[in-house]
């Protein structure tokens, strides 16, 4: 596989997307109810608004998540497509916290080898 393939891979890029440190987060706030842009502001702390206003427009060109204007607010929901990743990305995560100290092992070891 070149460099180019492997940049032109569909999952190549959806598992960046899912990678990036927010994306996961904001998927798992809206898979309980649709948020207005302040209230998820005020329920993910740490998250800059730029950074906010940058992983919304992101989900939403992917198509995982929707924006409607309403009246009062913007509001944010999770589509069809959001809701088929959330289950795999929950197993993915489920994954790493059952297996984490044989990962914390293999780390130690490849730090003993290394050093």
């Amino acid at each position: 596989m070149t460099l180019a393939d492997h940049a032109a891979c569909t999952a190549t890029d959806v598992l960046r997307r899912v990678g990036e440190k927010w994306t996961v987060l904001l998927l798992a706030v809206l898979h309980e109810r649709p948020y207005g842009f302040n209230e998820l502001d005020r329920t993910v702390h740490g998250l800059s608004r730029r950074i906010l206003t940058r992983t919304l427009r992101t989900l939403e060109a992917d198509g995982l998540i929707s924006r409607q204007q309403l009246p009062d607010r913007v509001e944010y929901a999770l589509t069809d497509l959001g809701h088929s990743l959330l289950p795999l990305v929950i197993a993915l995560g489920e994954w790493a916290v059952d297996h984490a100290s044989e990962i914390q092992q293999a780390r130690a070891r490849a730090r003993e080898s290394a050093g």
